[in-house]
């Protein structure tokens, strides 16, 4: 059994620090769990183009306000605490946070914690064993 606190993993290597977003990751490849889960933290106002091509990622809404637009339909849906979206198909989209959003995202396969967005907004796929 694995127990992690946000505490923990705050000001780490797992805690990585954008001007538009924060993203503590809580379990990683590293676990061997087949799954990553990551708090995330959108800033209010910010623009977030994000494409992954290499990952099946759902996000939950904790806290705040926003909206995701859909790249390939120019479909706009609302966001708020309770909502969920699931990027099934690696969509294209785009996240505008209206005030500050809190985020629980679960990524398949798992994300190691070293991957950085490309110019695109996607995520390398980084393989690695469980340790």
């Amino acid at each position: 059994m694995l127990v992690r606190t946000l505490d923990q993993i705050t000001d780490t290597d797992a805690d990585i620090k954008t001007p538009n977003w924060r993203s503590k990751r809580i379990i990683l490849a590293k676990e061997g769990v087949g799954f990553s889960v990551h708090e995330t933290t959108l800033y209010a106002g910010t623009v977030n183009e994000f494409w992954y091509a290499n990952h099946i990622e759902a996000v939950f809404i904790t806290s705040g306000e926003g909206e995701i637009e859909d790249l390939a339909t120019g479909e706009v849906h609302q966001l708020a605490p309770g909502s969920l979206y699931l990027l099934n198909d690696h969509d294209k989209h785009i996240v505008r946070p209206r005030t500050e959003m809190k985020t629980v995202c679960v990524f398949n396969p798992p994300v190691t914690g070293r991957e950085v967005h490309d110019e695109h907004g996607v995520y390398p796929l980084i393989v690695e064993d469980a340790g």
